[in-house]
């Protein structure tokens, strides 16, 4: 089963839809709101949220060694050329366009209340192939029309307690890629659900915890297909109970997800 749907906290909502519809070509779906808009993304959608805390708020980090939430990725056609536009508008970079392990393009940059946001240009050639069907249905789906929501990233540290518990909403271990440069030693699984995917990485070095934060601005939780698993739960700001795995990443499960 795939990810449904992510939910973006934001500080201001328009501002985030226009940013969105702009830079990655998100289309709402109905009316958007001062409070809330969806946006669909081609395998899923984005949701956002309005916020009243902003970014200095937020305890996560970009530094990849806490664990939970990474970024959002999305595969797209002429990722240099959409950089460039978005670098003409002033839009934040963590990572300029590069060819990466797997021989793909990417880069990094931030939407407007620091939300980590990836492009991904081409077929990610793995290391090993755990999954050959899921490869072939995977790179079956083609260069996008538009951009389309591809992956959540997460840092774990037990990457087989992980395709366990991910397992249950069916979604299966497909890959690798290795980072043999990088001195930290990190290592990346994909687990695949539907059209889309967690992609999870795991570190030779220690990596730090942190609790999701809900209300404020940035990446708030994903949305599964599934049971409740037996897990820590909190609640959102707008009453959805929201399940916490081991490594602290947010989701919610189930036709009322």
């Amino acid at each position: 089963m795939p990810i449904k749907n992510v939910v973006v906290n934001c500080t201001d909502v328009q501002r985030s839809v226009e940013f969105y519809t702009r830079s990655l070509e998100l289309q709402v779906i109905g009316t958007a709101t001062a409070e809330r808009a969806v946006l669909d993304a081609v395998t899923a959608t984005v949701e956002l949220r309005a916020v009243g805390n902003g970014r200095d708020r937020s305890t996560w980090s970009p530094d990849d060694l806490q664990r939970g939430f990474r970024h959002l990725g999305f595969k797209v056609d002429r990722l240099d050329e959409r950089a460039g536009v978005l670098k003409a508008a002033g839009v934040e970079f963590k990572l300029d366009p590069l060819d990466a392990e797997g021989k793909v393009r990417i880069c990094f940059f931030y939407d407007p209340d620091g939300t980590l946001l990836e492009m991904i240009q081409g077929d990610l050639q793995y290391a090993e192939i755990l999954d050959a069907d899921a490869v072939a249905r995977e790179r079956a789906l083609g260069v996008p029309e538009r951009p389309r929501f591809d992956h959540v990233a997460v840092t774990i540290e037990d990457r087989p307690a992980t395709t366990a518990l991910y397992d249950r909403y069916g979604f299966s271990f497909i890959g690798t890629i290795e980072q043999p440069h990088d001195a930290r030693g990190f290592h990346i699984g994909y687990l695949k659900g539907g059209d889309t995917v967690l992609e999870v990485f795991t570190y030779d070095m220690d990596t730090s915890a942190r609790a999701p934060q809900l209300d404020v601005a940035g990446f708030g939780y994903a949305e599964l297909a599934g049971d409740a698993p037996d897990l820590p739960a909190v609640t959102s700001p707008d009453g959805t109970k929201v399940h916490v795995d081991p490594d602290g990443f947010p989701f919610a499960v189930g036709s009322g997800a």
